[in-house]
Formats: C-alpha cells, structure tokens, sequence
C-alpha cells in the first residue's frame, strides 16, 4: 500500500445535503449467490425492525462469502430500489477500496451496536 496515492478529494457539499443519506447500521444475516450473475450476490439484511434484500458485488472480492454472516456493516438505505440482474435492491452496501481500485473491506462499527442505527 505504500504506492496508494489518494484521489482527489470532490467538490464541497452541504450539511443539508449529507444529511439526507440515511446511513445505518445492519447484521448480515445471509449471503447468496445471484443466478446469472458472474459479481452479485444476495444479501438479507437485518435493520432491527425489518430486513432488508441488498445485492452487491462480492463474487470477484472475496475468497469466503460466508464469512460475511453475523457481520455488521454499513448501509445506505434510503435510495430508490435498483433492479440488478434481474432482482430489486433495497439499499447500498458501504465498502472501502473499490472505488481506489483496491481490494475492498466492509465499513464496520468499532463495537457492537443495535441494528438500524444511524451514522452521522
């Protein structure tokens, strides 16, 4: 990592406007192969007062999906449902890296804390 160079960083936005995504807190409860689709996977996601479907692109990124299971992570949950390969998502998995192109890791909360909860 020691040649990772930093992309620049993007314009300013408001308060108001960071505000307005909903980032929360949920417990992958399972993780699932997405038929026909050589990156997606299925993943059900508990918020603590309902569950949500998530699709993202795992296949390629990760060697053990499975261990993704009882992991808390990061979502945004407040976008329009996107039809992907055939399936609706219910939200956006957070993760870090795939953007710079790096092998990607899991936005997660230091500790514990109840699902559903919020960022910001």
């Amino acid at each position: 990592m020691r040649d990772f160079v930093p992309a620049p960083v993007k314009p300013p936005i408001s308060l108001d406007a960071l505000d307005a995504v909903d980032i929360r807190v949920g417990e992958i409860l399972a993780v699932e192969d997405v038929p026909g689709s050589g990156k997606l996977v299925r993943l059900r996601v508990s918020f603590g007062d309902h569950e949500r479907t998530i699709l993202a692109g795992l296949k390629r990124e990760r060697d053990d999906l499975s261990v993704l299971i009882g992991l808390q992570a990061l979502f945004v949950v407040n976008l329009e449902p996107k039809r992907m390969a055939g399936e609706s998502s219910e939200g956006m998995l957070f993760d870090i890296g795939y953007a710079d192109g790096i092998r990607p890791v899991l936005a997660v909360p230091e500790n514990p804390v109840p699902n559903g909860s919020r960022a910001g």
